[in-house]
């Protein structure tokens, strides 16, 4: 049996930039809900929410954390994600998993950047939309700032719900627009207050706001207009079912005041969200698709089949791997089978579990709406689809952003490079941004993130769950070296010692090929001037010479080798003889041809607000890149070029300082060409230097 039905659910996710209070918030209101016994606070590294070592290192969510509550009759879950944009895939996989979303904006700083973008993201998601402004009891605080930034960065009309009493050290509670009560509060954090007359100088304001929302809510229904303007009244009954109708349609933005911190004008919001917030039954359920794109659509009903979508992974330290799922459709029960359709293989469900931060309560059946976890199972991962049945049918999987910043990492210990890998694909499987890889030129581990932070957090969970130590820097650019000109040498290896000595004689013409053409061995030896089973041996010796160019010790490309004579000895000549004479002709030869060094040449994609183009393009400029054109999309300007990658290897903090974390980009592989003259030399001397030549 259920613990409630699915029209008395809400999932709510909770979205702001860091430092605006989100996870703050989320604790006052599982407190108020006697969820938890205290107000947990960040700073003090007691939250419920952010339990993780790494959360309360650096006193800010990295994780997305959930926890539920009950209040007015209603069963709410709530999902706290991270505000940093290092982990902004945490807060792409949470709005696949709710219906409503709370976003938490600074009385102080109004909308951030970050925010933003977070909000385009709910946006495209179609959440319904509630904002608390946190801080009001902060220096600085001003409510009316952020609500013309709201109608005017956001491009949404603001719905103040409440109002606050005095701003920053006079803050002392809030206004209720509909019921015209004033709620004074205790600054105990306890979230006690007493209920009394609006204060007179604000009775004006206040009807002035209340005609303001009332007019905006019968905007919602034609015959609530008409009713109002023909001067009749809103009823209760007509203010509720407008509320909750333009949240659905995204008309407004209800907008409460307080400070989470002080646990002040929390309850509102709180009731608010059992009032108007969506249910699971009052949203769409994303549709289901197959390979040939045929599409499936279930209704988010108990009797339905069940569907569930994975959109975390954890690991526990008792119960192991557990696959956080919403559901969407039908009912599971523990001990079931479901069908996982991403993967085409079915899994066994052991216990059913809610999560309360990291706490744990098994449950005895889940239905639409819920969000629940699941312990080991086999072969499921993030962004899987689980369904009821055995059908070929699958929900989308969000578009994550690329890894931005690449970092070399070595272990402490030598014996840890074997646990480096298995370790690492241990925490991409909770992270889908996180990429490590062994760079096949370089040999080093690249472990590649969207920042500094998110490379960091990795290597202390690395470190904290598995053991293993490692060291960050800069990984070394793949530079590659070719030749400009070409060539015709003699490699002529001879050594006699007490017994049979070694012989061996080539001759053979090097060339450049075209860019990206790699390397070309030809064999035109005719006559036996060497035996057939020799020439395999010489190409052998050849390659392996090219691993290592003359000027920086570099692998050598785009060049073409022709063995087209030599001689032998019937008794002294052997494949080893042939091998080092092919490898001498070729390293002579490499150092005629005015050899150069080439490096990676990359595509990057910059997106960043209009008033910062000029200081983004100056420094791209700064850093031999070539622009190739511009693309306005909308309030932002696309830049596409083509930059050296040794010139954006940690490009992302300094795009983040020139724009004040509002720009974004991405980079991938394009070619190889020759380096300037000025830069070569540096190169060649820090290679050198880094050799002991």
């Amino acid at each position: 049996m259920r613990r409630y039905s699915t029209e008395n659910l809400r999932d709510i996710i909770l979205i702001s930039q860091s430092g605006s209070g989100k996870t703050s918030l989320g604790e006052a209101v599982l407190f108020n809900a006697k969820a938890t016994t205290r107000l947990g606070k960040v700073l003090e590294g007691n939250s419920v929410l952010d339990f993780e070592p790494e959360e309360q290192k650096r006193q800010g969510s990295v994780f997305s954390a959930l926890h539920s509550y009950k209040w007015k009759d209603n069963e709410v879950i709530l999902l706290d994600t991270p505000g940093d944009a290092n982990f902004v895939s945490e807060v792409i996989l949470g709005l696949k998993a709710c219906d409503n979303a709370i976003f938490a904006l600074d009385a102080v700083d109004s909308i951030k950047p970050h925010t933003e973008l977070l909000w385009e993201m709910a946006v495209e998601e179609g959440l319904a939309k509630i904002c608390f402004v946190n801080k009001m009891d902060r220096e600085r605080a001003d409510f009316n700032q952020v609500l013309k930034d709201i109608k005017e960065i956001l491009e949404l009309k603001p719905l103040p719900i409440t109002l606050p009493i005095g701003e920053e050290d006079s803050f002392k509670g809030v206004i209720d627009v509909f019921r015209k009560k004033a709620y004074i509060y205790e600054k105990d954090g306890s979230g006690s207050f007493k209920e009394t007359d609006v204060p007179p100088d604000m009775v004006d304001s206040l009807e002035a706001t209340y005609n303001e929302v009332i007019e905006d809510l019968a905007e919602v229904d034609d015959a609530l207009m008409e009713r109002y303007l023909e001067g009749g009244e809103l009823s209760s009954k007509d203010i509720s079912s407008a509320l909750s109708t333009g949240l659905a349609q995204g008309d407004f933005l209800p907008v409460f005041a307080g400070s989470a911190l002080l646990n002040m004008g929390v309850q509102p919001l709180m009731d608010f969200i059992c009032k108007a917030a969506l249910s699971p039954k009052d949203r769409h359920i994303p549709v289901l698709t197959d390979d040939q794109g045929s599409s499936k659509e279930l209704k988010p009903e108990e009797k339905e089949v069940f569907s569930g979508y994975v959109f975390k992974t954890m690991s526990d330290p008792y119960a192991g791997k557990l696959s956080i799922i919403r559901c969407f459709s039908g009912t599971l029960n523990p001990d079931s089978i479901v069908y996982n359709s991403s993967r085409d293989t079915k899994e066994r469900v052991g216990s059913v579990l809610t999560l309360e931060g990291k706490g744990q309560k098994p449950l005895d059946q889940i239905g639409p709406g819920d969000i629940f976890a699941v312990a080991r199972l086999k072969d499921t991962k993030t962004g899987d689809s689980l369904l009821g049945e055995p059908l070929k049918f699958k929900f989308s999987t969000p578009e994550f952003p690329e890894a931005i910043m690449h970092m070399a990492v070595r272990p402490k210990t030598k014996g840890d490079e074997d646990k480096i890998l298995p370790a690492f694909q241990r925490l991409m499987e909770e992270d889908p941004v996180l990429k490590v890889h062994r760079d096949e030129q370089t040999g080093e581990f690249i472990l590649s993130g969207l920042g500094q932070i998110h490379i960091e957090t990795a290597v202390d969970r690395l470190k904290r769950r598995f053991g293993v130590e490692v060291e960050l820097k800069t990984p070394n650019v793949p530079y590659k070296e070719t030749i400009r000109s070409s060539t015709k040498v003699q490699g002529k290896y001879k050594k006699q010692t007490g017994g049979h000595g070694q012989y061996g004689d080539v001759w053979i013409e090097v060339e450049p090929l075209e860019r990206e053409k790699g390397f070309e061995f030809i064999n035109k030896i005719v006559g036996g001037a060497i035996p057939r089973q020799y020439i395999p041996a010489v190409e052998k010796g050849v390659i392996e010479a090219m691993k290592e160019g003359p000027l920086g010790g570099y692998p050598v490309v785009d060049t073409k080798v022709t063995l087209y004579d030599g001689s032998y000895h019937e008794v002294d000549s052997s494949e080893l003889a042939f091998k080092i004479a092919g490898s001498m002709a070729v390293k002579k030869a490499l150092e005629d041809c005015k050899p150069v060094i080439l490096e990676p040449i990359m595509n990057i994609t910059v997106m960043v607000p209009e008033e910062c183009m000029g200081d983004v393009m100056g420094d791209l400029n700064s850093r031999r890149a070539k622009i190739e054109g511009m693309i306005s999309r909308g309030k932002h300007q696309e830049l596409k070029a083509k930059v050296p990658m040794a010139e954006v290897l940690v490009y992302a903090s300094d795009l983040t300082s020139i724009t004040s974390g509002r720009g974004a980009f991405s980079l991938n592989f394009s070619h190889y060409e020759e380096v300037p003259q000025n830069i070569q030399e540096r190169i060649i001397k820090e290679a050198r230097a880094q050799d002991g030549r």
